[in-house]
């Protein structure tokens, strides 16, 4: 029985954006230890707060302070908490509806087991020890003894300093299985050949494959040796660095049309400047040192490929 191929994948960046009046007032409030929901014109508050009404799309900006206690209304046990969790220990994840709002948040709930946890059961916030103006400057919620309603204070959001960006580092952790046609491709790159497939019914060839014609939808199992030079079809110019990326920048990432394929794979443009790259010019693989995959491509020296030749590929 062939080995079944599989390697641990992490997709990981930070997530930059700017906040808006609403936003920026509810974590500004998170700051500084206050909690903030928006008003609809019929009266309900909204906790998170959001700019429009996801009802009637009515722009919204009437804010409200909320308590910072409320009631579970729904939650799951999260036995083997992950990387960047909010606790390291297991612990609930459970939507809570605050004193004061209508809607409910989802966060973290600190208790010892999931018998102590309950639909119903009131909770208040713990905050951060440091607060900056995230959503993490609530640490957790945890029960609370009171059957009354917090008081949801009088704040009108409006705060000194307020935080009107933040960067949010998002990752994705996950086992990736190839499946017949990608282990094929793989396999093949490891003896510096690539391979695609050819669709029984329109011809073309895929590279890199995917099992079946996106446009026939039926399968493909002819293998066919396209390469190794090709084509740059269309490209941009990377000019933000990236992190754990060992390559200065400028430089240029493209799509490259291997001599026999029918569909464009992505690469990256090295032996020649940046501002001369172009569309139609002639490109080689320069295989890593271990020789697994490409790490980038060459000119040829070749000259450029005409446009007709390509220009179904873009």
């Amino acid at each position: 029985m062939p080995e079944v191929l599989s390697a641990p994948l992490v997709v990981e960046f930070p997530f930059t954006r700017s906040l808006g009046p609403v936003q920026s007032a509810f974590l500004t409030g998170l700051r500084e230890r206050t909690v903030l929901g928006v008003r609809t014109s019929d009266g309900r508050t909204l906790v998170p707060p959001v700019e429009y009404d996801p009802v009637t799309a009515e722009e919204l900006r009437d804010l409200v302070e909320v308590a910072p206690t409320g009631t579970v209304t729904t939650w799951a046990w999260n036995p083997s908490p992950r990387r960047g969790q909010p606790l390291a220990r297991p612990f609930a994840w459970a939507l809570v509806r605050l004193d004061g709002a209508d809607t409910a948040l989802l966060h973290a709930l600190d208790a010892p087991g999931p018998e102590a946890v309950r639909t119903g059961m009131r909770v208040r916030v713990r905050w951060a020890d440091k607060r900056g103006g995230a959503i993490t400057d609530i640490a957790c919620f945890e029960p609370y003894e009171s059957e009354e309603a917090g008081d949801p204070g009088a704040h009108s959001g409006e705060f000194a300093d307020p935080v009107t960006g933040i960067v949010a580092p998002a990752r994705l952790d996950y086992t990736y299985s190839p499946g017949r046609a990608q282990a094929g491709y793989i396999e093949a790159l490891a003896d510096r050949r690539t391979v695609g497939e050819r669709c029984p019914s329109c011809r073309k060839v895929y590279v890199p494959p995917r099992g079946a014609c996106p446009t026939c939808g039926v399968a493909t199992d002819e293998r066919v040796e396209v390469g190794p030079a090709g084509t740059v079809t269309t490209y941009c110019i990377v000019n933000i660095k990236a992190k754990n990326l060992d390559i200065e920048v400028p430089y240029v990432y493209a799509h490259i049309a291997l001599d026999g394929a029918d569909l464009a794979l992505h690469g990256r443009i090295g032996g020649i400047p940046y501002d001369q790259v172009r569309m139609g010019l002639r490109v080689e693989p320069v295989w890593t040192e271990d020789g697994r995959h490409p790490d980038h491509y060459r000119p040829t020296g070749e000259p450029d490929a005409d446009y007709d030749t390509y220009k179904e590929l873009i």
